[in-house]
């Protein structure tokens, strides 16, 4: 028998598992959701080292969804409470005005790392830093800080 032919064969083989039945499980869905018209999506992986405050405050122009790898992540959204996604938690945000204050290693003493998925509006920079003018104007719109 040939290679192609056996390629072929094997190509018709209908004895394929139903694992794929079982094999997806959901782990966010995010609603309500808007897309920039004619987002393009980019999917990056983040390492931070241990104790690594993350990406100064930021936002990004369309929702960015994410899944943390190893480690944990001290995530915190304007208008919500810090809080510490740990590994195989997700998380996302909606993108447009919306400020992300952290993004950062919770870990002083292990690295961190996680995957983020986010859509971009065309002409618009993936991620743009928040100044500090305009943090000290919005800090009515921050959640309380955690009391040590």
């Amino acid at each position: 028998m040939s290679d192609s032919h056996s390629a072929h064969a094997h190509a018709d083989d209908h004895t394929a598992s139903e694992g794929w039945m079982t094999a997806a499980k959901v782990l966010q869905d995010a609603a309500p959701l808007s897309v920039p018209e004619g987002a393009s999506a980019m999917t990056i992986l983040v390492e931070w080292e241990p104790g690594d405050p993350g990406t100064p405050p930021h936002r990004h122009s369309g929702p960015a969804f994410g899944y943390v790898i190893e480690g944990a992540v001290r995530f915190e959204l304007e208008g919500e409470p810090e809080r510490v996604v740990k590994a195989g938690g997700t998380f996302w945000e909606p993108g447009g005005d919306a400020i992300h204050y952290q993004d950062g290693n919770a870990l002083p003493d292990e690295p961190t790392r996680f995957v983020v998925t986010m859509m971009c509006a065309p002409g618009k920079p993936m991620l743009e830093l928040v100044e500090e003018e305009e943090l000290t104007r919005r800090a009515h719109l921050r959640a309380p800080r955690p009391r040590n």
